[in-house]
């Protein structure tokens, strides 16, 4: 791990940006980071809000240059926790699998569906490590964005279901209407394996979703378009940017939830960073 100064800079809170999010901090300082698992999907900007230390890792890269499904999410994950991060806000882009929720809506899930293959999803490649996931998100984390929203005056969406699918293409008609009839609400690409892999090294985890289109099975759709998604994302980034930089405030200092202590009393084949 080497950076431009003689001290690597520390972090307890980091913001992971989805397309179209690809910086956040002014005055930060970029680290780079080599982790047992490879590189993380660009340089870790650590910096600075209000009184809070924060580190911003780009999801696809600077330039969008990564693909879902070949961004290295154990590596992710691990370089945000070796700069000292327990908390973690993953604003990404989503359908919307629901007539209710137009595009510029704001969702704070409180589900997940992992409809991928093929993604490395875990770092306990060896002995019986079983880490809890009924919950997939952090309880505390989704409380303070959903009262970051309300200082932000931001409307914002309590709960809903993501289920997350391979990509890099969209749905067919027949698959979003087969995912909305199971009565979930969002689709995405990334969401998971980072939620757990987050779970994996006791980080908690919040995402943030910010609606761009209607997914192909919905009557209002017409079929998703990349071009669409990225510019109903683009609209909208400053609004998200302003409430993931509230929620940082308001996230609690002292953790207390439940994702701090689930791995007490598991026999881990690694030591945490």
């Amino acid at each position: 791990m080497s950076d431009s100064s003689d001290a690597t800079p520390t972090a307890d809170i980091a913001v992971i940006g989805g397309s179209g999010f690809y910086e956040l901090l002014e005055s930060a300082q970029r680290v780079e980071i080599t982790t047992p698992y490879g590189e993380p999907s660009d340089a870790v900007s650590v910096g600075t809000v209000g009184d809070r230390r924060v580190a911003f890792l780009p999801r696809h890269g600077s330039h969008h240059e990564i693909p879902p499904h070949r961004i290295n999410y154990r590596a992710n994950m691990w370089a945000l926790r070796s700069l000292g991060v327990r908390q973690v806000l993953a604003p990404c882009a989503v359908g919307s699998l629901r007539s209710s929720l137009g595009p510029g809506s704001v969702v704070v899930p409180d589900q997940l569906v992992d409809r991928t293959v093929g993604r490395p999803q875990t770092y306990y490649d060896h002995g019986a490590a079983h880490v809890s996931f009924a919950d997939p998100y952090c309880a505390s984390g989704r409380a303070a964005v959903l009262k970051a929203a309300g200082e932000a005056g931001v409307d914002v969406r309590d709960g809903g279901v993501m289920v997350v699918v391979q990509g890099p293409r969209f749905s067919t008609r027949a698959e979003s209407r087969w995912y909305a009839s199971n009565g979930w609400s969002l689709i995405n690409m990334t969401g998971h394996p980072e939620a757990v892999l987050a779970r994996e090294l006791a980080l908690c985890y919040t995402s943030v979703a910010l609606v761009t289109d209607y997914d192909a099975g919905v009557e209002h759709g017409e079929g998703v378009s990349q071009e669409e998604v990225f510019r109903v994302f683009a609209a909208n980034v400053e609004r998200l940017k302003a409430l993931v930089l509230q929620a940082v405030d308001v996230l609690d200092r002292e953790r207390a939830c439940a994702c701090a202590t689930v791995l007490d009393g598991m026999d881990l084949p690694f030591e945490l960073p």
